[in-house]
């Protein structure tokens, strides 16, 4: 089976290696351009590029899909598969009907559940007990094509959008050399999904970062797992950013008669309370310009007043 290869962030790169070690022929790789990164701006290659690089693969950056240049680049390689995962465009119909496998898409999810750019982002802040992946037929929809596959994964308490990605990429690559395999030997029959059933994961912003305080503990916690690394949650103390990296629901009873946002600590320990009167314990923070660090190291730089609150 000769195969084109869709994809960017680190999230692909293991199904691209995946499928090389399972021996099919991936003729060419399509990625993002390169683009400016860090204090420098210097320009960055996509993981998937350097993985495809290293495996002496072609490479190939087009930055849109639209223009008759790409499509006469990509339809000359006369693929039966195109593999599309977290590549960042939009696949055209003329690539969609390109291939006669189709144009196979591994998707961080469960779908219908969480379509969109965020899957693994807002099943952990919506605090979905289980997820997983998903290999679909791509159409001309936003992740409403046929279901091929699916495999679910429990979500752990200590689950982060770094953590749970990492375990979903490698998941994944093992479900779509199952799907491939599949379609090969006509043992998988697509089925559409149940539109009804569809929830959405939009791409996420800054300020989905900030932190209200009303919301309960256990909220507040899932968010802060969910918005890890970027866009981090965050709140203000005194006039400047303060990234919470690390929390987690404090056992501690219940307080009433204090604003959420108000700063408790003790023993060491930051805790900060949430709506209802319950605790969160806050456990790693990184003040703006400074670096990350423990609780106790925190407070080793910065005494905390009575009363003192987040924003």
């Amino acid at each position: 089976m000769r195969l084109i290869f869709c994809g960017t962030p680190q999230f692909a790169v293991p199904t691209l290696e995946r499928l090389l070690a399972e021996g099919y022929a991936v003729d060419l790789v399509v990625t993002n351009p390169d683009e400016p990164s860090g204090r420098g701006y210097q320009r960055r290659s996509p993981p998937v590029k350097e993985a495809a690089k290293k495996a002496g693969l072609e490479v190939f950056q087009p930055p849109k899909l639209k223009d008759q240049a790409t499509e006469d680049r990509i339809s000359e390689v006369r693929p039966d598969a195109v593999v599309v995962v977290a590549y960042g465009h939009i696949i055209p119909p003329w690539m969609i009907e390109l291939p006669r496998f189709g144009c196979i898409n591994l998707h961080a999810s469960l779908l219908p559940k969480y379509r969109g750019a965020a899957p693994i982002q807002w099943a952990l802040i919506r605090g979905e007990p289980t997820t997983g992946v998903t290999t679909m037929k791509i159409d001309r929809g936003l992740d409403t094509g046929d279901i091929l596959l699916q495999r679910a994964v429990p979500v752990q308490d200590d689950d982060t959008t770094e953590t749970l990605s990492d375990h979903l990429s490698t998941i994944g690559s093992e479900l779509t050399v199952e799907t491939l395999k599949g379609l090969e030997r006509g043992e998988i029959a697509p089925h559409p999904q149940d539109h009804g059933l569809a929830t959405l994961a939009p791409m996420l912003k800054k300020d989905d970062g900030r932190i209200d305080w009303k919301s309960s503990a256990e909220e507040i916690w899932r968010r802060v797992r969910g918005l890890r690394p970027w866009p981090g949650a965050f709140a203000i103390f005194r006039g400047k950013t303060l990234h919470i990296w690390n929390a987690a629901p404090a056992a501690l009873p219940t307080r009433d008669g204090l604003e959420p946002g108000v700063l408790v600590a003790e023993r060491g320990r930051i805790h900060v309370i949430c709506g209802g009167g319950a605790f969160l314990e806050l456990k790693e923070l990184q003040l703006e310009g400074r670096k990350r660090l423990s609780s106790p190291e925190f407070l080793n730089g910065v005494r905390l007043r009575d009363g003192e609150r987040l924003g």
